[in-house]
């Protein structure tokens, strides 16, 4: 979503990381994702560490804000969702539903789909109250917070587990970041062998 906000040209290539593959270990020894590979053979890894390469290298438009407030804020939000989010929330639903499926076949674990759920509740408040005083979550333009928390999001919305009619402000955000031409590439993203909720891609839902 940054390469394509900021109008960059890039070719994705999709990175198994559950197998051992010794061409990608040279490139990143930690093994993890993402990476960003430049032509001129830089390598980044890390996703806050590549927001912060290409909003100096590729200043426009700006993506962690305009200003030092702007920024300490989007970069909070950012790692609000990237840890907070991911530890309550993603991990318990998407983990349990569509990794857990798709590497072992096993059943999701009841218990963590409840705690993700309790949980979700939680941070789609959180949203509604901040688009409530803000234009976008961590200020009057859209940024790196809005493109995590979209991020996540998209995951729990794949299996049909966000309660978006309990939360209309939060739909309200979703719709508007759902329907920018960057969002596409996560729609077009698909599990193999689990097919996403019916409103998944439906950019008026």
């Amino acid at each position: 979503m940054l390469l394509h906000e900021k109008r960059l040209p890039f070719v994705e290539v999709v990175q198994e990381t559950w197998h051992y593959d010794a061409g990608f270990l040279s490139i990143n020894p930690a093994g993890e994702i993402p990476v960003l590979v430049e032509d001129d053979g830089t390598i980044l890894t890390d996703a806050t560490n590549i927001a912060e390469y290409l909003d100096e290298v590729y200043p426009e438009p700006k993506l962690i804000g305009r200003t030092l407030k702007d920024r300490i804020e989007a970069r909070r939000l950012a790692a609000w969702f990237d840890r907070k989010f991911f530890e309550e929330v993603t991990i318990n639903l998407a983990g349990e539903k569509l990794n857990r499926r798709m590497l072992s076949g096993a059943a999701p674990d009841s218990r963590a789909l409840k705690a993700g759920r309790d949980n979700l509740h939680t941070h789609l408040q959180y949203i509604a109250w901040l688009t409530d005083r803000r234009s976008w979550l961590a200020g009057e333009h859209l940024s790196i917070a809005d493109i995590s928390a979209a991020a996540h999001l998209s995951l729990i919305d794949y299996s049909g587990d966000v309660p978006w009619d309990d939360h209309p402000l939060t739909k309200e955000w979703y719709v508007r970041i759902k329907s920018r031409a960057s969002f596409r590439c996560l729609l077009r993203d698909v599990v193999p062998g689990i097919h996403p909720a019916a409103v998944y891609a439906d950019l008026d839902f």
